[in-house]
């Protein structure tokens, strides 16, 4: 029953900033493309904007 419910619940999970970043940073095909990815990053490509 509690295995149910937590599946249920984990289905409505949103990934968090960090997660996005590392998924995204874990996408890249080389070095110079990790690179750009991480600047992009730097650059607040995932901050989320609460206005």
């Amino acid at each position: 029953m509690f295995e149910r419910v937590k599946n249920f619940i984990s289905a409505f999970h949103l990934p968090t900033s960090a997660e996005l970043e590392r998924e995204y940073l874990n996408g890249a095909a080389n070095r110079v493309d990790l690179e750009f990815r991480q600047r992009q990053i730097d650059r607040g490509m995932f901050r989320r904007f609460d206005g």
